[in-house]
C-alpha cells in the first residue's frame, strides 16, 4: 500500500479519526475538539482522505460511514522512514544516535526494551581536538617568526631612510 504525505490540516483530522476508526460526519463533529471547523470544510477533508487512501467509504442510505484504511502504525513508519531518508542518509544508526544525545531515549529505556547495545553517556564523549585549525587560529610565537618580524622591521626603517 503506497502512503501519500498529509498536510498537517489532515494529518490532525486523521488523529481523530484514528481514534475514531469507524464513523460518520456528525460523529466526527461531536467528538472534534473546540474550536470546531465548519461541516462544510470537515467534509472536503473527509474528500481528500478517501482520494489518497486513508478512508475508505461505505453509503448506507443517504449517509456516508467511513473507515480510516491506514493504519496509524504505518503511518508513524512512513513518517519515520522519510525522515531517516530526508536527513538521516537512510541511517537508522545515526537516528538513534541524534535521539540518546538529545535525551529523548534514555539508557533506561533501551534496557526496557531489551535492546543489547551499549549506550555512552554524553559526559563520557570527549570533545574533538582541532589541533590543525587550533594552529592556524592561534599561532604560538617563536623565535623565528619574531625574527622574521624585526627583519620587517628593519627593511622598513631602510626604505624611509
Amino acid at each position: 500500500m503506497k502512503i501519500n504525505h498529509l498536510t498537517s490540516a489532515e494529518e490532525n483530522l486523521m488523529r481523530l479519526l484514528w481514534k475514531l476508526h469507524s464513523f460518520y460526519l456528525k460523529d466526527i463533529m461531536d467528538q472534534h475538539p473546540e474550536p470546531k471547523p465548519h461541516q462544510n470544510t470537515v467534509s472536503t477533508y473527509l474528500k481528500i482522505l478517501v482520494e489518497k487512501g486513508y478512508l475508505s467509504t461505505a453509503k448506507e442510505g443517504r449517509i456516508f460511514r467511513y473507515t480510516a484504511v491506514v493504519p496509524f502504525e504505518e503511518y508513524r513508519k512512513f513518517l519515520l522512514q522519510e525522515l531517516a531518508d530526508r536527513f538521516f542518509s537512510n541511517s537508522g544508526k545515526e537516528v538513534l544516535e541524534l535521539l540518546i544525545n538529545e535525551h529523548m531515549v534514555s539508557q533506561d529505556d533501551i534496557k526496557e526494551l531489551g535492546i543489547g547495545i551499549a549506550v555512552i553517556s554524553p559526559e563520557e564523549i570527549k570533545e574533538p581536538t582541532f589541533e590543525y585549525a587550533d594552529e592556524i587560529l592561534n599561532p604560538k610565537k617563536t623565535k623565528d617568526k619574531k625574527k622574521v618580524k624585526s627583519k620587517e622591521k628593519d627593511k622598513k626603517k631602510k626604505k624611509n631612510k
